[in-house]
């Protein structure tokens, strides 16, 4: 991890006692095995000063014993044995697998088992939670043989706790607050809740302690055993340390319906409890998508990762289906990050390059939108992103594309630009010999970007979304119909004006479009256009401007020489522009293609056009960006209007 990433993931023990955001204490890893070697694994959470758990499963591998669980009770110290979700086994040998816990990660120990959680070419995720009041704790206790409580430091009332015995057999005893204290539930086995007081004692939690009967399972004589705790809406953290980033709760569905979390998740473990049926867990880094298959992985079992249906998320919580099995319990936990960035390499890049199929490309961060297209012939401005699900290989069918010159609905069977999105990287995909190719890729980040999907109602209403800020800029597109535009909303032209991304046209003025209302930081509002069709499925992009990281912005033409300040300090690294008050194209520059050193190369989000090379158009302002003249005309025509999106 690149410095300026890894500061976006530093936590209050590294920054000064900073509020904690949720991408201070959990993390979703994807790896690929090394065998033989060890593999250091850089996640940003805090390990050695905390304390946590690392939970990793093989995902695509039928292994028995392949959900593999760590801890750390104690700060800096590996806990033995290295313990199976998937098992009732006492499981052994910690240390020959994680033999490291690092301020920013963890370390993987060589191994050359198949069944091993390091094994050369294999795909691995890693859960990992750090301690952390109101969020997760992990406690470790010798049982007495007669009922007690033990004290936590969770510093609120669990709303999950899963035990397990260390030193013999037992299964994984989970108590959750759906559930109450007269019934439990196994982790490591499909059975439906069974109700008694023999492990919970009859006696709910509190923010200090919970209670045990004397079972062997919790509480054996002489036993050992580890539990671990997850908080329930208890706040603690964000800027005013108010915010939730853990859920615990339940639902029936016996009809479709959705839960408020009043967040988005990123990750979610759930069970029916009324009936037999398997333990899942979903993750937007493996994906979990707005339709089409989930990429699922079962605690309970030692199949290999497999895709279905199931809930989905939202900006405010998650959906479910109708499926008929009754009761549910769930752990949900909040997308991150929580801070707004302070360095717009932490969110945004733009990578320029030559076609060679496999080639791993750095990207510095999770991406969230990519906008991709070959450069050097006519080709299609390709649209992928995170919630609609990216590419796990060149041949996978399914991958959703929009394309922003088109009316076209959501693509479903187009080979991928990049794939393998997962943390920091991606792939080449059918770059094609001799093409050149740009991606601009953005990072969700509060003040500065967020994706919403929606479906439309045809009548006036409000879409949450999580910018954290009003949005100054939003993109929509109808994804399962034909036929509509991309139809914009920016803030110099009001709540009384829209343009069409797909259009040269300039802003036209139709009062109602936007509802009449500007956008807040929690909703923007629509009515019933092309943007709120009902029963069309959409996406929106919002941009925001955050402080020397990106800038939403206008200006009037002057026909000479004109700077236009971001408020940056090393320049704009990526230019959106289009005159607003008559026809022009939306025009991208950026610096990876040239900008504002004598070469200002564009591309038009609008049409099919190469990459429009030699011309001078702007130079290199340390603010912003400098137009140089009336800028080719389409630029900085007198008296004329013009918006954009700046990024530093």
């Amino acid at each position: 991890m690149d410095p300026t990433t890894q500061r976006l993931f530093e936590g209050a023990a590294g920054a000064g006692g900073d509020v904690l955001g949720i991408e201070d204490v959990f993390s979703t890893w994807l790896y690929t095995g090394t065998g033989s070697n060890s593999q250091t694994i850089t996640n940003g959470i805090d390990l050695a000063g905390n304390g946590g758990s690392i939970f990793l499963a093989n995902r695509n591998r039928s292994a028995v014993n392949k959900f593999n669980a760590f801890s750390s009770s104690a700060q800096n110290y590996i806990e033995d044995p290295r313990l199976f979700t998937d098992s009732s086994f006492a499981g052994s040998g910690a240390s020959t697998h994680i033999n490291a816990l690092n301020s920013d990660g963890f370390g993987l120990a060589p191994q050359t088992g198949a069944f091993d959680t390091n094994y050369s070419g294999d795909s691995y995720v890693s859960w990992t939670f750090r301690k952390a009041e109101k969020f997760f704790d992990v406690v470790t206790y010798t049982g007495t043989g007669s009922p007690r409580t033990v004290a936590h430091n969770l510093g609120s009332v669990p709303g999950c706790i899963m035990v397990k015995r260390t030193d013999t057999t037992g299964n994984w005893e989970v108590y959750h607050r759906s559930l109450g204290a007269t019934q439990y539930i196994w982790l490591n086995t499909a059975d439906a809740a069974t109700t008694s007081i023999t492990r919970w004692n009859n006696t709910e939690p509190t923010s200090t302690v919970f209670s045990l009967e004397s079972t062997a399972s919790v509480n054996a004589s002489g036993g050992t055993y580890v539990a671990y705790l997850f908080a329930h809406d208890a706040g603690g953290f964000g800027d005013d340390g108010t915010e939730s980033v853990v859920s615990c709760g339940s639902f029936n569905d016996s009809s479709s319906g959705e839960i408020n979390l009043g967040w988005e998740p990123q990750w979610i473990l759930y069970k029916p409890t009324d009936v037999s049926n398997n333990w899942i867990i979903f993750d937007n880094m493996r994906g979990w998508l707005l339709s089409g298959n989930n990429s699922m992985l079962r605690p309970n079992l030692t199949d290999a990762e497999s895709l279905t249906g199931g809930p989905r998320p939202t900006s405010s919580g998650f959906t479910y289906p109708a499926i008929g099995q009754g009761n549910y319990i769930y752990i949900a936990i909040r997308r991150g990050p929580m801070k707004t960035p302070e360095d717009a390499t932490e969110v945004f890049n733009s990578l320029a390059v030559t076609g060679s199929a496999g080639t791993t490309r750095t990207v510095g961060f999770p991406a969230d939108l990519i906008f991709s297209r070959v450069r050097n012939s006519t080709d299609s401005n390709n649209t992928y992103d995170r919630l609609r699900g990216f590419a796990t290989a060149t041949s996978q069918t399914g991958w959703p594309v929009l394309f922003t010159q088109s009316t076209s609905a959501e693509a479903t069977n187009y080979l991928p630009f990049l794939y393998n999105i997962w943390n920091e990287t991606a792939v080449d995909g059918n770059a094609g010999s001799g093409n050149s190719n740009i991606h601009w890729i953005f990072r969700r980040a509060p003040g500065f970007f967020d994706v919403v999907a929606y479906t439309g109602t045809g009548v006036a209403r409000t879409v949450n979304h999580n910018l954290g800020v009003a949005p100054e800029f939003i993109i929509c597109k109808a994804r399962s119909s034909a036929g509509y535009n991309w139809p914009c909303y920016q803030a110099a032209r009001g709540n009384t004006e829209y343009a069409n991304l797909n259009q040269t046209s300039g802003f036209s003025s139709l009062a109602n479009y936007w509802n009449n209302t500007s956008p807040t930081s929690s909703v923007f509002s629509l009515s019933n256009y092309e943007a709120n069709i009902s029963g069309v499925t959409y996406i929106a992009y919002l941009f925001a401007t955050c402080p020397g990281v990106s800038k939403v912005g206008s200006y009037t033409g002057t026909g000479t020489t004109l700077d236009v300040d971001c408020g940056f300090s090393a320049g704009a690294r990526f230019l959106l522009i289009k005159r607003a008050d008559s026809t022009g194209d939306w025009y991208v520059f950026d610096t990876a293609r040239g900008f504002g050193v004598g070469n200002d190369a564009f591309l038009t989000m609008n049409t099919t056009d190469a990459d429009n090379t030699g011309n001078d158009f702007f130079n290199a302002l340390s603010s912003g960006f400098q137009i140089i003249g009336d800028g080719g005309g389409s630029f900085n025509v007198s008296g004329a209007s013009y918006i954009f999106l700046a990024i530093a």
